[in-house]
């Protein structure tokens, strides 16, 4: 079916299938209970580059995680220490266009603690 997404596993890592409609950037791991768990990407802002001194690294992630699976992708995709994350789910907005209303998607974004001497350096700005 192609409104699941698929994924196949090769020597531990797992790709992404081709008609899959998730993007080959997001970073992917597979959950225990089946389903491909995605920390979509870095939120890169001027607060959250900011929060990269304090070891702070926010994530946009979908809305299905939970934190011990964004735990897991994390650690796994940059080779750190996570001490422990918070999580911001932000609903979506009605907004009004000429014809009538639109809703513009909501997100969910995790806030990642790392443990002493631990940094990813993708995320400075």
């Amino acid at each position: 079916m192609a409104i699941f997404q698929k994924a196949k596993k090769n020597g531990g890592d797992i790709k992404i299938a081709e008609s899959s409609p998730v993007k080959k950037d997001d970073i992917a791991v597979k959950s225990g209970e089946g389903h491909v768990v995605l920390v979509k990407h870095p939120w890169t802002t001027e607060k959250s580059g900011n929060l990269a001194n304090l070891r702070k690294y926010v994530f946009v992630v979908d809305k299905k995680a939970n934190k011990s699976e964004i735990l897991k992708n994390i650690e796994l995709a940059y080779k750190v220490k996570v001490s422990f994350i918070n999580i911001i789910n932000i609903k979506g907005k009605i907004k009004r266009m000429r014809t009538g209303t639109g809703k513009i998607p909501g997100r969910k974004k995790a806030i990642i603690t790392l443990k002493e001497g631990y940094k990813i350096e993708t995320m400075t700005i």
